[in-house]
């Protein structure tokens, strides 16, 4: 019997060190792990035991795992295993990683992508030397220095922008083709994660059939669109494939978004047409309506550049009949979200009117309650001026031994008349 534990016990030895984390709030995913002394021990222990099995085993481990605790070990894989291991996950695992773990890779990287044997072969790119004897049609910048960006646009005779610095939002700015062809298209990718949602910038350059792409940080997109053209035969041919495959990308991944913004309103929804709303719970429905609202606007916005950007490249007439039909459905994908985007606007705004009515519902009920009270106070404060008048000629009461409890009771029955009356009329409901 093999000394190394089965995948049963291995996936039982993960959950445990999974156990033994202890969030210090649920606001962030931050953890303690017991003493000060101690608290990296649980993290440096999942690394070593995910070190020594195989690609395969961890894959399993993972796809068993509850969505929370399979992106914290996702995490505490080496980087250099990741792309293997996601090659073994299934579509709807691996998307999900993609889509949650996008902050981990960050750092400065250069990718090179040459088609083999009709798959992308991905090859990382250290110095000058490693480009003398490739032949790619996609480099993937994220994160390039200065230094980086001139060393590659020296060896492709390219001008690599600074992906900082893109913010033009004219289209001549952001679309346009220089004299000796190139293409250059600055375009929005969407990143949508549980903790926030943005609009990423990305240049991306056509020349000499090679695609280079330029961004700040890693994208769902863009990864996944690797994946998918290394494990795929045939998935793309030449950088206008690849270009046009990160702008399907972004559509259907934006389509996802869509999707995860109707499951939130579903929920709001429920809240709101509820029986009962208090102020709290309508600040708390406001707060993740505003937050739907901004995601959708992205979204919005999103497809709207991706729009921009295709409709450019029919205009331009560099594609292949293929390559037009393929963008012309991009444009179709497209034309739907955008209602979609509408609808989901229009959903938005009704909650937050709803919303806002229950406030001013509850807002009204308080204020009836200091409205009815004032009137029914009118009456005893009238009976108690009356009694506070010097005429004793003509007060009997004045001098009548039970003429005080008179008044208290007088005063009491004209306040209980008038809320007899609000009740019986309903008002008081």
């Amino acid at each position: 019997m093999s000394e190394e534990k089965s995948t049963p016990d291995f996936l039982g030895a993960v959950r445990e060190l999974l156990a033994r984390r202890k969030p210090i709030d649920d606001q962030e995913t931050r953890y303690d792990f017991g003493e000060d002394d101690g608290r990296e021990r649980p993290l440096a222990e999942l690394r070593a035991l995910l070190d020594k099995r195989s690609l395969d085993e961890v894959a399993r481990v993972i796809e068993a795992l509850e969505p929370d605790e399979r992106l914290a070990v996702w995490h505490e894989v080496r980087e250099e295993r990741g792309e293997a291991i996601l090659e073994i996950l299934s579509d709807e695992v691996r998307e999900d990683l993609l889509c949650d773990s996008h902050l981990r890779n960050e750092q400065t990287s250069v990718t090179a992508f040459e088609l083999r044997n009709g798959r992308l072969g991905q090859i990382r790119v250290a110095t000058p030397y490693d480009l003398k004897c490739l032949k790619p049609i996609w480099i993937d910048l994220v994160a390039p220095t200065p230094e980086i960006r001139a060393w590659v646009g020296r060896f492709y005779d390219v001008q690599l922008p600074n992906p900082s610095n893109l913010t033009d939002l004219e289209a001549s700015a952001r679309f346009y083709v220089e004299e000796n062809g190139e293409i250059h298209l600055h375009s929005d990718f969407l990143l949508d994660t549980k903790d926030e949602s943005r609009n990423v910038a990305v240049a991306l350059i056509l020349h000499h059939d090679v695609l280079f792409s330029v961004r700040t940080e890693e994208l769902p997109t863009f990864r996944l669109q690797r994946l998918r053209a290394r494990t795929q035969p045939g998935y793309v041919t030449d950088g206008k494939d690849v270009l046009l495959d990160l702008y399907a990308a972004d559509a259907e991944y934006s389509a996802d978004a869509l999707e995860d913004v109707y499951a939130a309103l579903e929920g709001v929804s429920r809240r709101v047409l509820s029986t009962k709303i208090t102020d709290d719970e309508a600040a708390v429905i406001l707060a993740d309506i505003a937050r739907e609202e901004d995601l959708n606007g992205r979204i919005r916005r999103n497809v709207h550049d991706t729009r921009r950007a295709v409709s450019f490249l029919i205009r331009g007439k560099s594609l292949s009949s293929a390559q037009i039909d393929d963008a012309r459905q991009i444009l179709r994908d497209i034309e739907s979200l955008d209602g979609h985007t509408s609808f989901l606007f229009s959903k938005i705004n009704f909650l937050m009117d709803a919303t806002v009515g229950f406030i001013n519902i509850n807002q009204n009920k308080i204020i009836k309650i200091f409205s009815v009270a004032s009137v029914a106070m009118l009456p005893p404060t009238l009976i108690a001026s009356i009694y506070g008048m010097n005429f004793q000629e003509w007060f009997p009461e004045i001098h009548w031994r039970y003429g005080y409890p008179f008044s208290l009771l007088l005063m009491l029955i004209s306040v209980a008349a008038p809320f007899w009356f609000f009740y019986k009329k309903g008002w008081l409901r």
